[in-house]
């Protein structure tokens, strides 16, 4: 390996870590909030790039669909739960989600996708995915949200394959790529640097820095986490748990999706691809102890790196390597933390 290669390798390394980074300060969001380990969020990463690919060759992503059977299904359950106190409120709040999605279906077969700038394609994929989360939590974890951690672990793995299979469905197995937001290329030195990946690493530090700030320097943040540690205590001091889970999720699809939509110029992904890098980002996550931000980020870039240098000295043997970096951290954290058994 001369200079040269381990320059490219970097660069490589550096966009993938900073594509795990806002994965893995996604699980860790919605972990401290509401106890569960996200596994389905690789499917907004694919579903989000799928969707941004269906855009861009002109036709209506079947996404639409399954945003329309859901809100269906979640405004039917609201109805069921109130249905000895309905009121104005209840059924505006009904009409305002079904009002949404029969808008966004309007939108989307009225108008020419293929004709839009980029960033109205973006956007156009980011409102049609972000509402996904909070319809995700509603109807699969909002009813277990005082189970123990293992029961709402499994559910989230029964969610992700689930997703998996309405993947295909959507998108069918072949796989797609999107365009790339600017095709200028820069010189740095001996290296060349693409304006796309420019656009991966300016985007995820801007989020990387938000979500810190948001969450361990305001109020609203420190408000968001107590529901993890005691929600009784949280809905006593007029923290609401169940607007809480809406929120991180749907911070957690848009976080998803964005990064669907920032890879999807460099990299083919397919509608089973996101499971394998949303375990990337779990890996950061870890390395962070599911409690620290700035490690999770520190961690999921390293994982980028040694994957990138992985691929040049034994491509074969890549996956395995990044994943084995998570057994010395979980050894570690077992030997320096406390155990304490889950409330009855």
């Amino acid at each position: 390996m001369n200079f040269q290669i381990a320059l490219i390798l970097g660069q490589d390394g550096i966009t993938n870590g900073a594509i795990y980074a806002l994965l893995a300060l996604s699980i860790l969001l919605v972990f401290t909030v509401t106890r569960i380990l996200l596994i389905p969020l690789g499917e907004f990463v694919t579903f989000g790039a799928l969707t941004m690919a269906a855009i861009q060759m002109g036709k209506a992503p079947a996404l639409e669909w399954l945003l329309l059977a859901l809100t269906l299904i979640d405004c039917g359950m609201d109805l069921y739960q109130y249905r000895h106190k309905l009121d104005g409120r209840k059924f505006q709040t009904i009409g305002l989600k079904l009002g949404y999605v029969i808008a966004m279906i309007a939108l989307i077969q009225t108008l020419p996708l293929a004709e839009l700038p980029m960033v109205f394609q973006a956007l156009l994929t980011l409102a049609l995915m972000v509402p996904l989360g909070p319809l995700m939590y509603r109807l699969f974890f909002q009813p277990l949200a005082d189970a123990p951690a293992l029961v709402l672990l499994i559910v989230s793995i029964a969610v992700h394959v689930a997703m998996v299979g309405v993947g295909l469905l959507l998108f069918g197995p072949e796989g797609a790529r999107t365009e790339p937001f600017t095709d200028t290329v820069f010189r740095v030195g001996p290296m060349m640097l693409k304006s796309q990946t420019l656009w991966v690493i300016m985007v995820s530090v801007i989020l990387i820095v938000t979500l810190f700030l948001l969450f361990e320097r305001t109020l609203y943040g420190k408000a968001l986490r107590a529901t993890a540690v005691n929600r009784t205590g949280a809905r006593l001091l007029g923290i609401s748990p169940v607007f809480a889970g809406k929120a991180t999720f749907a911070l957690a699809a848009f976080i998803g999706t964005l990064s669907g939509i920032l890879i999807a110029p460099i990299t083919t992904l397919y509608f089973d691809s996101g499971f394998i890098i949303s375990l990337k980002g779990f890996v950061g996550a870890i390395i962070g102890g599911l409690i620290s931000y700035p490690l999770a980020a520190v961690g999921a870039v390293a994982v980028g790196l040694i994957e990138a240098f992985s691929m040049f000295w034994a491509s074969t043997y890549k996956e395995i390597i990044v994943f084995t970096l998570i057994i010395p951290f979980l050894i570690w954290r077992s030997m320096t933390s406390h155990h304490v058994e889950d409330d009855e």
